[in-house]
């Protein structure tokens, strides 16, 4: 007998060098909607479709037959009811060979579709007939003894079947069966609860339950692998695939105890059954100005989802059987880690549960954000310092700082806790924030009108003390005395009744701000004076009436005492006046400008005390004196001023120009100075000269209405020493003339020798 696998390749070969029958391509239009693709797409409904169609066909055939025999003598039943058989006939033979060609073509479609082409150079069909099958070879396969082998060696490794796996299993199932790790019932009960306060709970019962495996379970099945008829019929080279039976029962049965714990940790959270649904407790809260959750809810998801990761770390520490038996370190610890899609399905679950139950909440904390938000985030500060800089009457000002105390009253009516399915919403904290700030909002503007109310107050009670002030001082002079009669009739009558309004006005704002406002002892202090002061203003003005009689009679005194002594002065003055005539000395130049000047000086008081005679006249209504010796005596005065400070300019720039140094003049300046000084000296010597003829010749007919002799009246006048000072400059600055030429020549002269020796 030849080898069957090696007949086996060889028909493998040969089958490989097989021809296919020709490969016909499918049309172009495959993918376009033509009539084929349309009947293949409506082929089904055609099927049901088809007695319909026969049915009508039939029933047209048999009215077309009833309205041609209708016309014709009625045939006989018989004859009639043959036709109609063969009619029948026809049309059921018409449909069956309709049916059969589109069934024909769908199919020829179908292949056409399905078989087409490879890329196989070598798969050409090349004409000809069919290649034919192998025949004789044989394909059968020795598998039953691999079979029986194979079955042998898994009765002699299936661990699972020993008794003790049953042990095993028996003690697992009356350990973990009926109880979880966590004990979850009741937590809704308990009411309000803060997650942290759960999470510790929760991992205390964790703790313990997990002692309580390690203390009752674990020894149990340390116990049972301690008795030698346990492993008696396992043979030493199979005891570590014993162990590794052992050890994946026992990671089973704690993965699902696991796992059971989760779901059910889960499964109070689920959303069509809140039964077992835990209530946190939640607070929003207001500080820093900012409302806010506590817990937030990303803390609180984190405890959710923490606990979950506390249970998986639980019974993460149970050493392996061989392990514990054989004492090794370190330890090796059985697989009891929940697999990741278990884990990622709680931790989805749970996440999306949490935010889905928190919705609420948040809606709540929108609501006050949208409706409060505004206290928080600048708008009514902006809103308060854009009133304050605007001028507001004190309605507006009240109005406006109710519309904050109404809304603190509005924030107070909200309801302190807000219930959701798992969420009991503690609300105070932030109603007493809101609350506080709308609050110190309008203290804001209170505090604003109680200054203005204040500064408005101590102006009231300042213009009071201000009439008293003026009304009681002793006027020094009569201008103030007559100012004090006017303002204190103005204040009897106008400004008291001004004031009066503005008090009225007071009392009504004191009776706004004892409902609203604390008033300081200094501000109560204040109110109480301005509501007194109306009465203590009137004997105040009598004391006024008085005091104004006797400054009256005083300054009339007075006034008379300074006229006598004005009339005085000016005599005394031009006695002084008429000496200036008689100086004639050029060296105490200086002391004349001195008492020129004295003598103005005492000559402008005068003519300021005439001014301030004339007006405490006009004050008393008394004729208006006049003093017309004061102002001749001013117009004499200012010929010698002048001249005298023209002498004493002279003689300090002649001193100046001689004492200098003889390099340092200037010849052509000093010539126009000079020229300067001798005209303006020319002047003032023509005019003393037309003054003194002035006075002969008044004199002379003072003399000649008196009848004095004419031998008296031919008399030369006297040497008129002004006149002779004046001469006597004119001669000094023609010399100093002669000399500044003479100057100039030599300066010239000694440029010209300097210039030649260079």
């Amino acid at each position: 007998m030849s080898d069957p696998n090696k007949a086996t390749i060889t028909a493998e070969k040969e089958a490989l060098n097989l021809k296919l029958p020709p490969i016909v391509r499918p049309p172009e239009d495959i993918g376009v909607d033509t009539p084929a693709q349309s009947k293949l797409l409506n082929y089904r409904r055609s099927k049901e479709q088809q007695k319909t169609i026969n049915q009508l066909v039939i029933d047209g055939a048999k009215r077309s037959l009833d309205r041609t025999l209708d016309k014709r003598t009625p045939p006989k039943p018989d004859c009639l009811f043959k036709k109609f058989i063969l009619i029948e006939e026809l049309m059921k033979s018409l449909i069956n060979e309709v049916s059969n060609d589109f069934e024909k073509s769908m199919k020829r479609y179908l292949v056409r579709s399905v078989l087409v082409k490879p890329p196989v150079k070598w798969l050409e069909d090349e004409g000809g007939p069919l290649p034919k099958s192998p025949e004789g070879l044989d394909y059968s396969n020795p598998w039953h003894s691999s079979y029986v082998q194979t079955r042998n060696q898994i009765s002699a490794n299936l661990h699972i079947v020993h008794p003790t796996m049953k042990i095993l299993l028996d003690l697992g199932y009356t350990t973990f069966s009926n109880s979880v790790l966590l004990d979850l019932t009741g937590i809704r009960a308990k009411g309000p609860i803060d997650c942290e306060s759960l999470k510790n709970d929760l991992s205390i019962q964790a703790r313990k339950a997990e002692e309580k495996i390690m203390n009752t379970w674990y020894p149990k099945v340390i116990n049972l692998f301690t008795k030698k008829e346990t492993l008696e019929a396992i043979k030493p080279e199979k005891l570590d695939a014993f162990y590794n039976c052992v050890s994946t029962l026992m990671s089973n049965q704690l993965k699902d105890f696991l796992k059971r714990t989760v779901e059910g940790f889960v499964k109070l959270f689920d959303q069509e059954d809140q039964r077992g649904l835990p209530i946190f407790k939640m607070e929003l809260t207001f500080d820093d100005d900012k409302m806010e959750f506590y817990p937030t809810f990303q803390d609180l998801e984190d405890v959710v989802l923490g606990l979950v990761e506390r249970i998986t770390e639980a019974l993460q520490n149970v050493q392996t059987v061989p392990s514990w038996l054989s004492g090794t370190s370190p330890a090796v610890n059985l697989d009891t880690q929940l697999p990741e899609h278990v884990l990622q399905w709680a931790l989805t679950t749970l996440k999306f549960a949490v935010h889905h139950n928190l919705e609420g909440a948040r809606k709540h904390y929108e609501m006050y954000v949208e409706k409060y938000n505004w206290l928080l985030d600048g708008t009514a500060d902006e809103m308060i310092e854009t009133f304050q800089a605007e001028e507001h009457t004190f309605d507006e000002y009240t109005e406006f700082i109710g519309r904050f105390f109404s809304l603190a009253s509005e924030i107070m009516l909200l309801p302190q806790w807000v219930h959701y399915p798992m969420v009991r919403l503690d609300c105070e904290d932030l109603k007493i924030g809101l609350t506080n700030k709308a609050k110190t909002f309008a203290n804001i503007l209170l505090n604003d009108i109680a200054s203005k109310h204040r500064k408005e107050n101590e102006s009231i009670c300042s213009e009071f003390e201000a009439i008293k002030e003026h009304a009681l001082k002793t006027p020094e002079t009569t201008e103030e005395m007559m100012d004090l009669i006017s303002y204190v009739e103005k204040a009897r009558t106008t400004g008291i009744q001004e004031l009066a309004l503005r008090i009225k006005e007071s009392k009504r704002r004191m009776s706004y701000f004892l409902d609203v406002f604390l008033f300081s002892q200094e501000d109560l202090a204040l109110n109480s004076a301005i509501l007194m002061w109306p009465s203590k203003i009137n004997p105040i003005f009598d004391e006024n009436d008085e005091l104004i009689e006797n400054a009256k009679h005083k300054k009339e005194n007075e006034l008379i005492a300074k006229r006598e002594k004005l009339i005085l002065e000016i005599e005394k003055e031009s006695r002084r006046m008429e000496e200036f005539t008689e100086f004639a000395e050029l060296d105490r130049m200086q002391q004349y400008v001195t008492d020129v000047r004295q003598l103005q000086k005492r000559t402008q008081e005068s003519e300021e005390a005439v001014q301030f005679i004339n007006k405490e006249e006009e004050l008393f209504k008394w004729e208006l004196t006049k003093y017309p010796e004061l102002d001749k005596l001013k117009v004499n005065i200012e010929p010698y001023q002048k001249f005298f400070n023209l002498v004493l300019k002279w003689q300090r720039t002649e001193k100046r120009w001689m004492d200098g140094g003889f390099l340092d003049l200037n010849g052509e300046s000093m010539e126009a100075d000079v020229d300067e000084f001798s005209r303006e000296m020319f002047k003032t010597l023509k005019f003393f000269q037309m003054k003194q003829k002035k006075e002969l010749q008044e004199k002379r007919k003072a003399a000649k209405r008196r009848s004095l002799g004419e031998e008296r009246l031919e008399e030369e006048p006297k040497e008129n020493p002004t006149i002779t000072m004046c001469s006597t400059v004119m001669e000094q600055i023609k010399v100093f003339k002669v000399q500044t030429h003479l100057m100039t020549f030599s300066k010239a002269l000694v440029g010209a020798i300097y210039i030649i020796q260079c």
